[in-house]
């Protein structure tokens, strides 16, 4: 890997009217390393990532990528970096291997060095054998994979993947972030935007968004360790009206859903004792209390309810 960053933002702001879509967001990622934007729908990651790319010029703030300026040179970081939108424009009429011979063509991969390209994307992307399937008959891994080989057909040393495994299986999921591991083992650095939990848990660094604003910034295991608290899980015969109830509880800091499961997050051993009391009280069985680690949804989930809370009170206070 070598020294510096791949991508520098400041302070980068986008503003469509009266709408804020982001926010003074500010970041580095260190050349060769995998940076995950993780977020809900509408937080800000594809007009951060498009900012990037060169798509959308930034109403304020700074940001270079591969030391090229976002403002004053966005067509030569198009040609520089490998972008993967969440609808990335494969033609469903051409076959896979004319797919990616265009794409080569439409980079410039040269002539006498484009066929073992070509064969080497094929390999990478698990496509040996499917050369001459139509696009269009392709599985939505199968189209993902494609996807990917003709974002990299011409070696670029930056690749930004916006939501690339939307709508993907699990183990097509895993599949597919094994190609990013290794293309990053190879020195290229990545930005990945993802709402998948486990595919944020992978990357060297996580940013998450929340109402355009960069809410958090750091490596998973500090993000995690960072969770204030004793973090609970509580299997119950209701969990919905546990988690109204435990909302409510004097002390508890954060009360969520994790499918049928509950979790809250209490300052210390007593407050979770006086809560299992209350629950119990109003005639909620409790089957499994106990303190798990926490992950990174419970760690996004408290940065959005911090700042929600603190965005409502400064609201007051201006008033």
């Amino acid at each position: 890997m070598s020294h510096g960053n791949a991508v520098q933002v400041d302070q980068l702001t986008k503003k469509f009217g009266g709408f804020t879509a982001v926010h003074q967001v500010s970041f580095a990622i260190p050349t060769g390393e995998i940076f995950g934007l993780l977020g809900p729908n509408g937080a800000g990651k594809t007009t951060t990532i498009r900012m990037l790319c060169g798509i959308l010029l930034p109403t304020s703030g700074r940001a270079t990528v591969l030391s090229l300026d976002v403002t004053r040179q966005p067509e030569a970081i198009k040609q520089s970096i490998g972008y993967m939108s969440q609808k990335f424009a494969l033609y469903n009429d051409l076959t896979v291997i004319e797919n990616l011979d265009f794409y080569a063509r439409m980079y410039q991969v040269p002539a006498k060095s484009r066929s073992a390209r070509l064969d080497e994307l094929l390999e990478m992307a698990g496509l040996v054998g499917h050369e001459k399937d139509k696009t269009a008959n392709l599985s939505g891994a199968w189209r993902q994979r494609l996807a990917l080989a003709c974002a990299i057909v011409h070696r670029p040393p930056m690749l930004f993947l916006d939501e690339p495994t939307a709508g993907v299986d699990p183990i097509s999921r895993r599949e597919f972030w094994n190609m990013i591991y290794a293309l990053a083992g190879q020195g290229v650095s990545v930005l990945a935007t993802t709402h998948y939990m486990d595919e944020a848990e992978q990357c060297n660094i996580i940013g998450m968004m929340h109402d355009g604003r960069l809410i958090a910034l750091d490596d998973p295991d500090t993000l995690k360790a960072g969770l204030a608290g004793d973090l609970l899980e509580i299997e119950c015969d209701a969990p919905g009206r546990a988690e109204a109830l435990a909302a409510e509880f004097p002390g508890v800091m954060e009360a969520a859903l994790h499918g049928v499961l509950l979790h809250v997050n209490v300052p210390d051993a007593q407050v979770g004792l006086s809560l299992e009391t209350a629950l119990t009280r109003a005639g909620i069985v409790i089957r499994r209390i106990e303190q798990v680690l926490p992950s990174l949804e419970d760690v996004f989930v408290a940065m959005v309810e911090t700042q929600d809370r603190a965005r409502v009170r400064a609201g007051i206070a201006k008033e």
